[in-house]
């Protein structure tokens, strides 16, 4: 303990920048900090945190705002006994420069003094039992210990993070949400709820009905991608009650960031416009875009429109919906989001045009808040690579005057852009771990990239890093990967994560356990040690069934069974590639074999872990994942049977594919983080009248399996893409379709045809129609003992 608690007295070390660009980026700190709330604001804040948190040790605790001369110039917190000579009463007194920071401050000395753990409920939750009582709270060294922020912002979402996890919260969980973004020390929130009433208010002052806004919001679980342009129409219409609810929780979540001196990011103009724009301003520059992932370029929601940032109509309409926001909200903050640009390239590629672009979309913010400073995701600078090259990329990072635009290297954890764009070009960026796609449930991570990633951006040459960030696309699963990105936040230098992983594993479980530690010392190098480069997404055959025809290709012979074996085999690394191109592949990046054994320590400790959470939760996550594995090996056995036409292994293979999706089903249902029936609950919970009840549904359903548009022969385009590991979606949703699949071959086999692939589309994408518009209920609560279930499988698939 006395190792990490020298490490936590590590000193900020100075960003090596010009001395103009230094002054700009502190000019806006100062800006920023000028609109923080009250100091008796803010601590009070913090008191209320605690009292949610820790209602026991309220009075143990004293809180006080300083300013940043006390902490040597920087954002900080500073730990000190308050009187040791009596310990009644008021123990520890937590000073910091916001709100953020003594509640940061708190979360540290809960963690390293007192061994606790805080993580999302539907991820085991907290772990406080291992806090002494009121009056026995340990001591810190005489002096205090004081930990300042290297970069100034601690950054938080993604654009589709508001559709993925957030979409069917009400304020209790917001509430939540909020408290552990300060626990993190999260300082810089993305806000984007409620837009779409603003946008009904200024369009309105542009003559466009709410009416005409039918067919332009998208349902509530696909705001996300109607905002930035991909799609209309499709799961909606809002209703107005959606509209004036969530207008309604954006000014308490809005609040509560303000009252713990966060700066909220909220929305700006990007250019998508409804159709009817046109109609009302015939002059006005708006082309159509492209087909965005619908089968056949369906109207009704595919094509969206775009007016061009050079019209003057786009600067009016930017500036109306900061200045609404402004008179909705008062005036909270000087940064937001624009990102025009994303899957959505310029109409040419001339640097000069996409500089006047650029220019455009700024101009437009700071019409309506002249101190505006544009905030823009770097994801098209990653997925749209062969279009931004250097001279692209210098347009637009430099057509706005330095300090007035931030970049989020979103990809940072995998694919940094910053190493290969000399900073940026001087733009100042934010490091983000992107690390998840779709909310999708799969243990892991990079945690080498995350502990020594941001500190290498840092101390670079002309590092233009202003702060780091977590921009996953849905929360609520990996927790140890969240936890370490959260610290970085305050870490001027790597950590040692071989120490870490065990101090974490003792304050995650509540005490140490040898079986638990050499686990985590095995997922550490393996599930949490993907090197590959590959951008993790789960394509394990049980939730991204292949669609597709497994009959043997001229090019594959029978001597193909032993490779296939070989490259199969559970107890080393494999990938498809080599034997049949087609078939989507899943991600594999470490020895199953070593994990097994991880499982099998896991399985060891229950008798000492008996009742805790978070040992529940990571059991069943874990067995969950080395199942899931198990389950790509058992339908590639089954397509080699069907290749080879052997009906009796086909037929034994394809049952064990059924049984394990029924296995893990059951699984899942022994923790209650892990139901399908919350998600539909939440949903149904925010609708009003009828039709909204069925509406709201027919979104959570959709989104989390076919999830945009089909014909009777094809699937969505996005189908799985947003899949999840939980009980009741196994059961009633990926069990037929595989079913059906493999009676399908089964059939092709005795009646010694072809495989009829398109006739099992047509009956499986009318089986999905059917159940994304049921309303049969699920479990909401858990059933079973999740150790009990886990043992069994271990002993029936593993041992």
């Amino acid at each position: 303990m006395s190792h990490l608690r020298s490490l936590l007295l590590l000193l900020i070390i100075l960003l090596p920048q010009t001395s103009s660009e230094l002054g700009a980026i502190e000019a806006l700190v100062r800006r920023l900090d000028s609109k923080r709330a009250p100091t008796s604001v803010q601590e009070a804040a913090a008191k209320a945190l605690l009292g949610r948190l820790l209602p026991t040790h309220v009075s143990s605790f004293e809180f006080e705002i300083v300013s940043k001369d006390a902490c040597g110039g920087y954002s900080c917190f500073w730990i000190n006994n308050f009187n040791i000579s009596s310990r009644k009463g008021t123990e520890i007194i937590i000073k910091g420069t916001t709100a953020v920071e003594i509640v940061s401050g708190l979360h540290w000395y809960l963690k390293y003094w007192c061994g606790a753990h805080v993580s999302w409920d539907k991820t085991g939750g907290t772990q406080i039992a291992s806090i002494p009582r009121s009056g026995s709270l340990p001591v810190v060294k005489d002096e205090g210990v004081m930990i300042q922020r290297p970069v100034p912002w601690n950054y938080y979402q993604n654009v589709v993070t508001s559709s993925y996890s957030f979409v069917w919260w009400d304020w209790k969980r917001w509430e939540k949400e909020i408290d552990w973004m300060a626990l993190q020390g999260v300082n810089l929130p993305l806000a984007f709820t409620g837009q779409e009433a603003i946008w009904q208010k200024v369009f309105k002052t542009f003559n466009i009905t709410k009416e005409d806004l039918n067919d332009f919001f998208g349902g509530p679980a696909f705001l996300a991608w109607a905002r930035m342009g991909n799609l209309h129409g499709w799961g909606g219409p809002l209703p107005q009650t959606w509209l004036d609810r969530q207008l309604a929780l954006q000014k308490q979540i809005l609040s509560r960031m303000i009252e713990f001196g966060m700066t909220p990011v909220l929305p700006s103009f990007s250019g998508n416009v409804p159709a009817t724009l046109k109609r009302i301003f015939p002059a006005a520059n708006i082309t159509r875009l492209g087909n965005w992932n619908t089968i056949n370029s369906d109207p009704r929601w595919c094509c969206t429109f775009l007016l061009d940032p050079s019209d003057p109509l786009f600067v009016k309409l930017g500036e109306a919906f900061i200045r609404e926001q402004v008179k909705e909200y008062g005036d909270i903050t000087d940064i937001y989001n624009c990102d025009t640009f994303n899957e959505n390239s310029p109409p040419t590629d001339n640097p000069t045009y996409i500089s006047l672009l650029g220019a455009a979309v700024y101009n437009a913010m700071s019409k309506g808040d002249k101190d505006a400073v544009w905030l823009m995701q770097g994801w098209l600078f990653s997925s749209e690579s062969a279009f931004w090259r250097p001279p692209q990329m210098r347009a637009l990072l430099h057509s706005v005057p330095f300090g007035k635009m931030i970049v989020l290297d979103l990809f940072a954890d995998v694919k940094p852009i910053w190493e290969n764009s000399s900073q940026f070009y001087g733009t100042p960026y934010v490091w983000c771990m992107l690390h998840n796609f779709g909310g999708n449930i799969e243990m892991y991570g990079r945690l080498d990239a995350i502990s020594s990633g941001p500190v290498d951006a840092r101390l670079s040459q002309n590092s233009a890093m202003v702060g780091v960030g977590m921009c996953m696309e849905g929360i609520e699963q990996n927790p140890v990967v969240y936890e370490l990105m959260s610290e970085m936040a305050f870490r001027s230098e790597k950590v040692e994560l071989e120490e870490w992983l065990r101090s974490y594993s003792r304050r995650r479980y509540g005490k140490p356990v040898y079986q638990i530690e050499e686990a985590w010392r095995i997922l550490y190098r393996t599930i949490y040690n993907c090197s590959d480069g590959i951008a993790d997404h789960n394509k394990d055959y049980i939730v991204e069934f292949p669609d597709w025809d497994p009959s043997v290709r001229p090019d594959l012979n029978m001597s193909a069974k032993g490779k296939m074996h070989l490259a199969l085999d559970l107890t080393r690394r494999f990938s498809f590639i080599e034997v049949i191109a087609s078939l989507p592949q899943p991600h594999l990046w470490y020895s199953t074999k070593e994990v097994i054994h991880a499982l099998s320590l896991f399985l060891n400790a229950g008798n000492d872990l008996s009742g805790s959470l978070t040992y529940r939760y990571d059991l069943v996550d874990l067995t969950r994942q080395v199942l899931s594995k198990l389950g790509n090996q058992v339908y590639m056995d089954a397509v080699i049977a069907f290749q080879q036409e052997d009906v009796k292994a086909l037929s034994v293979q394809g049952e064990r594919f059924i049984q394990l999706i029924k296995d893990i089903d059951t699984l899942l249902s022994s923790d209650d983080n892990l139901l399908l029936g919350t998600w539909l609950e939440s949903a149904k919970g925010l609708a009003v009248t009828p039709n909204e009840l069925r509406q709201y549904e027919w979104n959570a359903r959709t989104q989390i399996t076919m999830w945009f548009d089909n014909s009777e022969t094809n699937q969505s385009n996005l189908h799985d893409y947003a899949n999840k590991f939980w009980s009741g979606l196994l059961q009633s949703y990926y069990l037929p379709r595989a079913s059906t699949y493999f009676s399908h071959l089964l059939t092709s086999l005795r009646e010694n045809r072809a495989f009829q692939l398109e006739e099992w589309r047509r009956e499986w994408i009318s089986l999905s129609n059917k159940w994304q518009e049921g309303t049969e209920l699920y479990p909401v609560e858990a059933q079973g003992d999740a150790h009990a279930i886990a043992e069994a499988l271990f002993k029936k698939y593993l041992s």
